[in-house]
């Protein structure tokens, strides 16, 4: 008889009761406070490490597995988690991981998760039949459905969590990972971004360890000096495809165009928050959450190679860099394995040829991103979460056709202006869910 899959419903709760992973607490205003460092972190003190990995499927989860893949003296998959979009992908990286859990957000594609698991975990016997499952067989994982089930896998045991789940839905696991005390790498920029205190006043200082490449390169150039003598960290940009382009000129772009990224292949998304330089204005929101440094100390320049990853500069005019081909292999490694290192995570540079590196300012004119995002990170509150989401909404109606290039940061900064973040303040997950919906809410209403 085959061996049952059991699905267990998480069960999800009202917004007024703020989830599974708020249960009710509230964030303490602690500004300043670095909860990213150049320190170690409390990991196991042994390896392999077990490791809980949050958007599996995508190119975050899928890249991370490579790296476990490759160093099974070094790291071990605890449990999985995943939309559910891609079952078969899903299924395959359980049999091939072990992994004792897998969640999966959409309840409705349960049964086709169900159903993939039971074909990995059946054994070939000749032509395309399999047989049934049979004692002594390895185990099919646990099986969490519903929108709480990556919640709860977040907190699962483990001494890493990798959170590579995409947009705001990865708000809620990181404040699970963060409450069972886990070290939380973080690829969810989202999570800072809209959560801002509710995650900062949680994490114990080091307790998250950044994925983006920027902010690994600067955790890593910390570890030069001390705090007290940093002067400022430098973030650097690619400039996406319209690098050196008039703010009259952008007026006309398409969307062929700015999905067309010179250096990096990345999702819709991602891309064209490139082009808009809105990435960055994102990530200067997170770096300022991360390490605890004021705004004013955080600037941005214009390095189109993409091989410096960011700088940190210190007070006796000392600039230290980090520098790598365009991998996200390399941070991954280093934030599952901080603070050591992973050998052959990545291709190095290669010295033998001749190569050059440039960098130039920010165009704040024609790419006035960057500078509404301080505009929101210095109001604080809910304002950088409007910023987010009023910014994904504006993308989704550029690719679709109904607004213009230049229209997408036009209309974050209207929406920006018009929140007061004083009156909403962020208090629990629901807050801010709100706050995102009526940002989302009102940028329709402009585009439309």
């Amino acid at each position: 008889m085959t061996r049952g899959l059991p699905v267990r419903p998480v069960r999800c709760l009202p917004p007024a009761a703020a989830g599974v992973c708020d249960a009710g607490v509230r964030a303490a205003v602690r500004p300043g406070r670095p909860v990213a460092d150049n320190g170690a972190v409390e990991a196991s003190p042994s390896w392999p490490r077990e490791v809980v990995v949050l958007g599996s499927t995508g190119s975050i989860g899928t890249q991370a597995l490579d790296i476990i893949r490759r160093n099974p003296d070094r790291f071990q998959v605890a449990a999985l988690a995943a939309g559910g979009g891609n079952a078969d992908l899903l299924a395959g990286q359980a049999a091939e991981f072990g992994a004792a859990v897998v969640a999966v957000a959409d309840s409705a594609a349960a049964a086709e998760v169900q159903a993939a698991l039971r074909r990995h975990f059946s054994r070939t016997g000749g032509g395309s039949s399999s047989r049934q499952l049979r004692a002594g067989d390895p185990a099919p994982p646990a099986v969490l459905a519903g929108p709480d089930a990556v919640c709860e896998v977040a907190a699962w045991p483990c001494d890493v969590v990798l959170n590579g789940v995409t947009g705001a839905a990865g708000l809620r696991a990181t404040l699970a990972a963060l409450d069972a005390g886990r070290v939380l790498a973080l690829a969810n920029k989202e999570s800072l971004i809209i959560g801002g205190q509710l995650v900062t006043a949680r994490a114990k200082p080091g307790q998250i360890v950044p994925v983006d490449s920027e902010h690994s390169t600067i955790a890593q150039c910390l570890r030069a000096g001390r705090t007290g003598e940093v002067r400022r960290l430098v973030l650097t940009a690619s400039g996406g495809p319209f690098r050196g382009w008039s703010r009259d000129r952008l007026g006309g772009v398409t969307s062929a165009q700015a999905l067309a990224h010179p250096t990096w292949t990345m999702g819709p998304l991602v891309t064209i928050n490139s082009a808009t330089l809105m990435n960055k204005g994102l990530e200067v929101i997170e770096a300022h959450l991360l390490f605890g440094f004021g705004l004013d100390r955080i600037d941005v320049v214009v390095h189109p190679q993409s091989i410096v990853h960011s700088m940190v500069e210190f007070a006796d005019g000392a600039t230290i860099i980090q520098a790598s081909p365009p991998d996200m292999r390399l941070p991954i490694s280093h934030a599952m394995a901080w603070p050591d290192r992973v050998a052959d995570a990545a291709p190095g540079l290669d010295w033998s040829a001749a190569a050059a590196w440039t960098f130039e300012p920010l165009d704040d004119a024609a790419f006035p991103a960057v500078a509404l995002a301080r505009e929101a990170a210095a109001a604080g509150g809910t304002a950088p979460a409007v910023y987010n989401a009023a910014n994904e909404a504006c993308v989704a109606a550029f690719l679709a056709g109904s607004i213009g290039f230049t229209r997408i940061v036009d209309t974050v900064a209207r929406i920006v202006s018009e929140h007061d973040a004083a009156r909403t303040p962020a208090t629990s997950v629901a807050d801010v869910l709100a706050v995102d919906a009526w940002a989302r809410r009102r940028a329709l209403e402009l585009n439309s």
